[in-house]
């Protein structure tokens, strides 16, 4: 492996519901659990207001990856937001393979607000596995 690729570091967007997940972020950072620091995270209303072409755009514009992250299934702030959102991702999955993107650099998760752990461990997943696939160089000119 030469130097540039080792040394290395994905940049990876993370769109994150301000009801569970950013608040799951909240607690692991207050709670000092170590993450990956590669997610930059938006915070969302909820994971239903993320729009394909947010990942799109996200890929597009030089992320090497994206997190998409909401409340449970059943727990939504907005009741049926997440379920609106499930239904969402499956298409956009699809989207991504019209597209030529590799399905493993978008990840999407239910994490609650009292998961500071586990949101801890979805960002470290998503780095790594963005780390195996290298450098998105799907847009470059």
């Amino acid at each position: 492996m030469d130097e540039t690729k080792k040394d290395w570091q994905p940049k990876i967007v993370g769109f994150l519901c301000l009801w569970c997940s950013y608040t799951g972020a909240d607690l692991a950072g207050s709670g000092r659990i170590k993450y990956s620091p590669n997610v930059r995270i938006i915070k969302v209303p909820c994971s239903s207001r993320v729009d394909p072409i947010f990942i799109l755009k996200a890929l597009q514009n030089g992320a090497d990856g994206v997190l998409v992250s909401g409340c449970h299934p059943g727990d939504c702030h907005y009741q049926t937001g997440n379920y609106n959102a499930r239904r969402k991702f499956a298409l956009t999955k699809k989207l991504l393979e019209i597209y030529g993107i590799d399905s493993r650099r978008v990840m999407f998760s239910w994490v609650a607000g009292s998961e500071g752990p586990k949101l801890a461990q979805v960002m470290d997943e998503i780095t790594n596995t963005i780390k195996e696939l290298g450098p998105n160089q799907l847009f470059l000119d």
